[in-house]
């Protein structure tokens, strides 16, 4: 059992600087009954743009105030210790900065055992805690809740969660132990590493008070006078805390080691074995079923201190440095004084990506949005899933009836064109093929405004080809989205040589507008992610062709990390994309891209490959297997060579790209690849992953980083 009182913290102080203090100020409430709740509000003093974060300094100052808190419930000054944040924010966990600057596995455990000691003290104060959950908690803002006796949760809580496995560490202070033994393994199992791993998922209030999370749940508007009336409640034995989902006798024995091993198993097929803190957190969730809560924590000690140290988190946290700050500044976008205002969106087809285009452009521009097509059958059916979308919206509670009637009424379909007339910005998302985008902006250039701006949504063309027959080439600009368009964040925006700085500014202001993050790239065949994830798919596709079977070739890339195997990700974007996207690299550069007659013949098929339970592929169709059989070898290539040529490709591609601008930095590649592709922070994105495997070295004899990111140097 660890003494934290008896440890001596002050190495943490050089972490101190810069620190911005999150102050614990207190005041007492007189409850209905009488009795004295000592309130907490947690207040870094800035508004609620920069969150409440848990620094040493911050945690030492909260230490502090439990601890002569606890004195006065001893005297029996107060019957109870509440503690809420500032407006909209509980606390965002710790300080992320603070602890990539921790210099040893040593001071990352003090940074652990300083939050056991200051956290775990709400739990031993002599009188009950209630934690007032008004807004943003996540990691430590959480396990301030979950080391609290009590809990409540505003209704409109921005979220809640556990999110550290998404940064390769593991909930640190309390979560991994707490958390089981408060709502039950499955539940916890949920929260801790599923969530984290679907792009880290979060949970709304009210299924973090489904799940027993939260003991109570009240409306915004009178949320903490709600709050103490119930803590009075409480604490007057009036109302009585039932929490259904804590773990008894039988789950703890029987439910708990079988849940352990599904999710293992199910970790194991979805992620592969590289990634370490999910499999900790695994091991740690585990161990909660038994054993004493000091037992508990020191193991949370041990396992942050290992992880806090080691490359993943530390390639985490350039991926995060990437996401959180760079991706909001983007590298290269002229003046947004020079952008155009955007009154209304013009959207050239009316399929499903350009309904998904109309229905993403109506809810965060709420301006009006015309699509058109090639009959009204066509435009009608667009309007209709655009409508149903909004009026699944509307059932979920997301938004009020008039808002989505609002919404309905901002959208139209037509066939007549020249209604695209007062359109300030104009999509298209027609096939992709550089004759039919050439002919419907040289049909729309007659029709719209001098200074509109046209975007195109081709994921490979060449945008100034697209645009080479245009009169006003300059108004073009290359506006890439990603599939699922509501779901993934960035969109690659593409300058040519001749695209103007007010069009460019537009694209980025409408990106931002769109809750997207836009990254410059040059008019380069496939821009960024196509471009390199046609290097993975087509050495997925060489391996095959030689003869390896294709359940071997997805385990062969399983340690890249990536969401999904190649063969899995082209059934995702569908066969006809793939094979169009792996011609155009191959015309572009013939000598470093592979392609196949196959994949034409395989789009074609209604069904290709086979999948288990998880989605995984694990091989072709007999259809499949019959149209490629004339075409493949007998030679299976090994794992480890073709883990050794994918990686090889990806690092002479993006050097290659690097030398050729595509884009400015070796940051913004892997911020393309993360953003777009899922590329897992664990990785850092691709090029610090090319660097540790030692691909760089091998290809052009340096790596992209100097010097390579890695952890911290473990002391002895």
């Amino acid at each position: 059992m660890t003494d934290y009182d008896s440890i001596d913290f002050s190495p943490l102080h050089a972490l101190t600087d810069g620190e911005v203090v999150t102050h614990s100020r207190v005041r007492d409430v007189t409850l209905a009954s009488g009795k004295t709740l000592a309130l907490i509000t947690l207040d870094n003093g800035r508004d609620h743009t920069r969150p409440n974060t848990l620094g040493p300094a911050t945690l030492t100052e909260l230490g502090e105030v439990l601890d002569a808190l606890a004195v006065r419930a001893g005297a029996g000054e107060i019957d109870a210790v509440g503690i809420t944040g500032k407006q909209y924010i509980l606390a965002a966990g710790a300080d992320l900065s603070d602890i990539t600057r921790v210099g040893s596995k040593d001071n990352a455990r003090l940074v652990a055992q300083l939050g056991h000691k200051v956290l775990g003290r709400l739990g031993e104060l002599g009188v009950p805690s209630f934690a007032f959950v008004n807004g943003l908690a996540l990691g430590g803002g959480l396990e301030i809740a979950l080391n609290s006796t009590y809990r409540t949760v505003d209704a409109s809580a921005a979220a809640i969660a556990l999110p550290e496995v998404f940064l390769g560490i593991i909930p640190g202070w309390g979560g991994a132990y707490l958390l089981p033994n408060l709502i039950g393994i499955e539940n916890a199992l949920e929260v801790v590493i599923s969530n984290p791993l679907k792009q880290n998922r979060m949970l709304k209030p009210a299924q973090a008070f489904e799940l027993g999370i939260m003991d109570a749940i009240f409306p915004a508007a009178s949320y903490l006078e709600d709050s103490l009336r119930w803590a009075d409640g409480v604490l007057t034995g009036r109302i009585a805390v039932e929490r259904k989902n804590t773990p008894g006798k039988i789950e703890r024995t029987v439910k708990w080691p079988v849940a352990i091993k599904m999710a293992r198993g199910m970790l194991e097929s979805k992620i592969g074995t590289v990634p370490a803190s999910p499999y900790v957190a695994l091991d740690l969730l585990d161990k909660a079923r038994s054993g004493t809560k000091a037992e508990g924590f020191a193991r949370e000690d041990d396992a942050l201190a290992d992880l806090v140290v080691g490359d993943q988190f530390a390639a985490s946290m350039y991926a995060f440095d990437l996401v959180q700050k760079r991706a909001k500044r983007p590298v290269g976008a002229p003046d947004k004084d020079l952008a155009k205002k955007v009154t209304k969106v013009g959207i050239i087809g009316a399929g499903l990506m350009a309904s998904q285009f109309a229905l993403l452009f109506v809810r965060r521009l709420q301006v009006p949005v015309l699509i058109t097509d090639l009959d009204q059958a066509r435009v009608d059916k667009g309007v209709a899933y655009i409508h149903e979308e909004i009026g699944k919206l509307e059932a979920k509670g997301r938004l009020d009836a008039d808002a989505a009637n609002k919404l309905r009424g901002l959208v139209t379909g037509t066939t007549d064109k020249t209604l695209y007339a007062d359109c300030d910005f104009v999509i298209e998302a027609v096939f992709e093929e550089v004759g039919v985008k050439q002919a419907v902006f040289g049909e729309i250039e007659k029709i719209v405004a001098e200074d509109a701006i046209l975007a195109t949504n081709t994921s490979s063309l060449s945008v100034a080809e697209i645009g080479s027959t245009l009169a006003h080439p300059e108004r073009l600009v290359g506006f890439h989205f990603f599939n699922p368009v509501a779901v993934m964040p960035l969109i690659e925006i593409v300058s040519t040589d001749q695209t103007a700085d007010a069009a460019l500014s537009t694209a980025f202001v409408v990106a931002k507008a769109l809750g997207k993050n836009g990254v410059l790239t040059a008019d380069a065949p496939g821009f960024v992610v196509n471009r390199l994830l046609a290097k993975v798919m087509g050495e997925a596709a060489r391996a095959v062709y030689e003869g390896t079977p294709v359940a071997d070739v997805e385990r062969a890339f399983a340690p890249l990390g990536l969401p999904m195997g190649p063969f899995q990700l082209i059934d995702l974007v569908g066969w006809k994309v793939a094979a169009h996207v792996q011609d155009t690299m191959t015309r572009a550069f013939p000598d470093r891209f592979f392609s196949h007659e196959n994949f034409h013949r395989l789009a074609e098929l209604d069904e290709v490959v086979e999948k288990d339970k998880g989605g995984r592929v694990t091989g072709f169709t007999k259809a499949a297997l019959k149209t490629v059989k004339p075409h493949v070898g007998s030679q299976s290539v090994p794992a480890e060579e073709i883990l050794r040529r994918v990686q090889d490709g990806l690092a002479q591609e993006i050097r290659i790209m690097l030398d050729e601008k595509v884009v400015p930095e070796v940051e913004d590649i892997d911020l393309c690849l993360i953003l777009g592709a899922g590329w897992p922070f664990i990785d850092g994105g691709a090029s610090p992953y090319l660097d540790r495997e030692g691909a760089s070295e091998r290809v052009f004899g340096a790596t992209f980083h100097q010097p390579p990111i890695r952890g911290i140097a473990q002391e002895s």
